[in-house]
């Protein structure tokens, strides 16, 4: 990025909202978020290696500080799920729980790194011009996991209902069997079934693009000079000790919300 890129307010947001992508096909409008998918996936491979490292490594005698993490983590995640979820939540529901908390807290965490030391490592070291870190601050990410979630909470419900049970559920729940009420709760269920997974994946990614905008701005002190460059640090500093607790509780609450739809899906009206 140039030196006028960085004096400049709109040029300096513009490079580092900017997407490295690549079509699929000539002309084709499919495009893919090339940064957005690597580091997902690197995350998600560090996230899954980093509790299978432990659990290959634990002992049954007095546990080291990792281990004693990892097992408060566990615990904690495998209570939340069974305060939410009656079934069998050893099956699945735990486990897609804590892997969805750690991957997406993981993807959340890459907004403390410092954008524009980040910039110049991806531009520098590795020839990214356009290269975005934080998985969860790109609408794709959140929704396709939102997405994902959506299409389980629908293969449960024909699983634990039967498909014809699901239907029923469709057209008689919540107002009745009436057949005059169909159409009614017909559109009711077809509104909570697309309202589901927006709301699911708007909320995760509002926070964490807003929270990188606000380290953009406080970024932009640095071009004013000494005075802006240590007023941005400290503003900097506070604002990303408070994102601590954003970056955890959207984690927490995307964890959450798919423990509750998955158990709203075991359960008939």
């Amino acid at each position: 990025m140039s030196t006028e890129a960085e004096l400049n307010p709109t040029s300096y947001i513009q490079h580092h909202l900017t997407h490295m992508t690549m079509s699929i096909g000539e002309g084709s409008f499919w495009v893919l978020h090339v940064d957005t998918l690597v580091m997902s996936l690197i995350l998600g491979v560090i996230s899954l290696g980093f509790i299978w490292m432990v659990v290959r490594k634990a002992t049954s005698g007095v546990p080291g500080k990792t281990q004693a993490f990892v097992e408060l983590l566990i615990e904690f995640i495998d209570d939340q799920v069974k305060n939410t979820f009656h079934g069998n939540r050893h099956a699945f529901v735990a486990p897609a729980a804590l892997t969805i908390f750690v991957w997406v807290l993981l993807l959340n965490s890459m907004d403390f790194l410092p954008v524009d030391i980040m910039a110049w490592i991806y531009e520098h070291l590795f020839g990214l011009h356009n290269w975005r870190g934080v998985p969860t601050a790109d609408v794709n990410t959140t929704f396709a996991l939102a997405l994902s979630i959506w299409m389980l909470t629908i293969y449960f419900s024909i699983k634990v209902k039967g498909f014809g049970g699901w239907i029923k559920e469709l057209f008689c729940a919540p107002f009745g069997k009436n057949p005059i009420l169909w159409p009614f709760n017909l559109l009711l269920n077809l509104i909570e079934y697309i309202s589901k997974p927006l709301s699911h994946s708007l909320r995760l990614f509002g926070n964490m693009y807003a929270g990188e905008i606000i380290f953009m701005l406080l970024g932009m002190w640095a071009a004013t000079g000494i005075a802006g460059t240590i007023f941005g640090a400290v503003l900097g500093v506070g604002w990303a000790i408070f994102h601590i607790l954003i970056v955890v509780l959207h984690a927490f609450i995307f964890m959450i919300l798919a423990v509750v739809y998955l158990s709203m899906a075991h359960e008939s009206h």
